[in-house]
């Protein structure tokens, strides 16, 4: 089978975003509910705009699934977009003023034009829902091995929570997000940064935070420390910057890492023979620092990745910038935006890493079916368990 991949395509105001994924091994439950959740999520969160009271975004499967069931060959899903009207001059006039913080100057440039609209189409975020939708579907697979992934907002602005995620208390912590329109599973801190978001939406400013996500269950030994770009760690991170308006990741401890002694950092490695039927194989830490990567592999503990979203380039009350078309000084342009997509960012987040971790497990136990995937899994655990060998 090849390597699992995943191509978008779509434009925000086109007729519909494609999220076309290949590698999926034949055989896997594709749970279109979840998938679809995911995508209504994607579209929730405190200080979203009016687009969101427009689409209802949900998966059409083309190609690639049947009788709920992956088949091996690619799979194609369609997101509708209602508020289809890129050829539509008067409804997606032309900008010829780029905004500060956002594609429209460079790509202006860089495809010799003046209209930043051709640009800005493409480069919104809007393309995040098929990411979400590529995502959601590696979940499937990743669900048939007992890995889960559980991200949520971390702070907005100045607002943080401290809420500390444990393997024993994600689940709690999960229902408490649901609950939360931030999606925060601290109370308090969800109110102060929904105070922050008030602030800036009567200031006509934006928002920006920090999103976390945890992956649970993740065996030893997805990645590699023998090519650059094996290493999964630097592939989370690729795939998390890859996110419109993220300008930063963290994994484990990050940059706090540069602040301690090594013996205050490094997660001591300690064996238990009753936990060496799980994942771990038996090898247990009593910190994870590492945020459960080392050279470039999973150790077996929970991955811990964090993600810093700027605010959003399109304000209420526009900086300055230039007229393309004139070289005059003038108020940049305006596109109908949010306060804060924070809380949209981190369901984007929570599933581009899915689709990291998905993507190794397939390079390292792969097969052209799910169950051809499970012999190869359930031997490696057998053959690692019995090390040394005889």
């Amino acid at each position: 089978m090849g390597l699992l991949s995943y191509r978008t395509a779509g434009e925000s105001h086109g007729k519909a975003l494609l999220a076309l994924v290949e590698g999926m091994p034949a055989g896997v439950d594709v749970d279109q509910e979840f998938i679809d959740n995911e995508l209504r999520r994607r579209q929730g969160g405190y200080g979203r705009g009016g687009r969101q009271k427009i689409e209802t975004d949900h998966v059409e499967f083309l190609s690639g699934v049947r009788l709920g069931k992956s088949i091996a060959s690619p799979i194609a899903m369609l997101i509708p977009n209602k508020d289809s009207r890129l050829d539509d001059v008067k409804a997606t006039p032309p900008l010829h003023r780029p905004r500060p913080g956002h594609a429209d100057l460079a790509g202006s440039i860089k495809w010799l034009t003046t209209d930043c609209r051709e640009t800005l189409e493409r480069a919104s975020a809007r393309e995040t829902a098929a990411r979400v939708a590529a995502g959601a579907l590696s979940r499937c697979l990743l669900k048939a091995f007992g890995i889960e992934v559980f991200g949520f907002v971390r702070s907005v602005g100045p607002a943080m929570s401290d809420v500390r995620v444990m393997s024993d208390n994600w689940r709690k912590l999960l229902e408490a997000r649901e609950q939360s329109d931030l999606y925060c599973p601290d109370v308090a801190a969800s109110e102060e940064m929904r105070g922050f978001v008030n602030q800036m939406k009567q200031d006509k400013d934006t928002a920006g935070g920090i999103v976390e996500a945890h992956v649970f269950g993740c065996p030893v030994g997805l990645g590699s420390c023998m090519t650059w770009d094996g290493r999964l760690d630097s592939r989370i991170a690729a795939a998390v910057v890859g996110i419109q308006a993220f300008k930063g990741v963290e994994i484990g401890l990050g940059f706090e890492t540069t602040r301690r002694a090594g013996s205050k950092v490094h997660d001591e490695i300690a064996f238990d023979a009753n936990s060496q039927q799980t994942p771990t194989l038996g090898f247990i830490r009593a910190t994870n620092n590492a945020g459960g990567l080392e050279g470039g592999m999973t150790n077996g503990q929970p991955v811990v990745v964090r993600g810093a979203m700027k605010p959003i380039s399109t304000l209420g009350k526009p900086l300055r910038s230039v007229d393309l078309n004139t070289k005059q000084t003038s108020e940049a342009g305006w596109e109908r935006s949010d306060i804060s997509a924070i809380s949209a960012a981190s369901v984007v987040m929570e599933n581009v890493i899915a689709f990291e971790i998905a993507r190794a497990f397939l390079e390292k136990f792969g097969g052209d079916s799910l169950h051809e995937v499970r012999q190869n899994y359930d031997q490696f655990l057998a053959t690692a368990r019995s090390l040394p060998l005889g």
